[in-house]
């Protein structure tokens, strides 16, 4: 099967260059692959996606589901039905299949994890982010593996912009290096996210980088890293692509939401 990503670069410069990536990604906990999937492949995939926006196609989880800052109240509200997330990406959009199973995806995939056995998995993330003008919520400081049961708190997320992901528009925000550190309960509230009125929640905020995207750049980013997004402030719509990796080695604990799905190696 034909990559649908960029050309390949001479093996010395990649070798390198994936050297550098796993040493970014160790020290700060996520890295940016720059024009890693070609501008055609990011509108043929913004394509099917929507088709599934007009109307909304099950399954989906909408802005009034999780009652974030600024979220509509209630589905009769106005915004009531904007959508947050497409569910269920990988089975439902055939443009983005072969793409997140890519030998390519996979090969900067094992150089971060630092294994060669990399699984797909379909139970977290596996979504299309929807962030629409006028009804998109504020997402906090979180880590992503709150919820998530493995054997190990190991696993790496991928975000594909489909378009430019600015500021203005609610690009992911990440806290360097966080993925390291350990946090006592009484810095996080019920639900696990930064309290923000806390000096020392307030220092490790000021640390915080937006992590701006053009289309077809992918983030990678550890499930213990802190990150947060804003609300999109612009008139058009913004779609990310997004879906969690984890080695074979570190398997979701039986009997969890972790378990539910099969995970795909790549």
């Amino acid at each position: 099967m034909s990559s649908t990503l960029a050309p390949d670069i001479a093996t010395a410069a990649a070798d390198a260059a994936f050297a550098r990536e796993a040493a970014a990604f160790a020290a700060d906990g996520y890295v940016v692959l720059r024009g890693l999937v070609p501008a055609a492949s990011c509108d043929a995939i913004a394509a099917e996606v929507d088709a599934s926006l007009h109307p909304v196609l099950a399954p989906a989880e909408f802005e009034v589901d999780v009652g974030y800052p600024g979220a509509p109240e209630s589905r009769d509200a106005a915004g009531g039905d904007t959508p947050r997330r497409l569910l269920h990406a990988y089975s439902r959009f055939a443009a983005l299949r072969p793409l997140v199973t890519d030998e390519r995806i996979a090969r900067h995939l094992r150089a971060v994890m630092g294994t060669e056995r990399v699984m797909l998995s379909q139970c977290h993330h596996n979504c299309v982010m929807t962030k629409a003008p006028g009804f998109s919520s504020e997402t906090l400081w979180h880590q992503d593996i709150r919820y998530w049961a493995f054997e190990r708190p190991e696993l790496v997320s991928l975000w594909l912009a489909l378009g430019d992901e600015t500021a203005a528009n609610g690009a992911l925000q990440v806290i360097p290096g966080t993925h390291r550190e350990a946090f006592a309960d009484h810095r996080l509230d019920e639900a696990r996210f930064l309290r923000p009125e806390q000096a020392e929640n307030q220092a490790l905020i000021a640390r915080a980088r937006t992590v701006e995207l053009a289309k077809g750049d992918v983030l990678l980013f550890h499930c213990r890293a802190f990150h947060a997004a804003g609300r999109n402030l612009t008139d058009r719509l913004k779609l990310s692509c997004v879906f969690t990796y984890h080695a074979a080695d570190n398997a979701p604990l039986p009997g969890t939401r972790s378990a539910r799905y099969a995970s795909i190696e790549l």
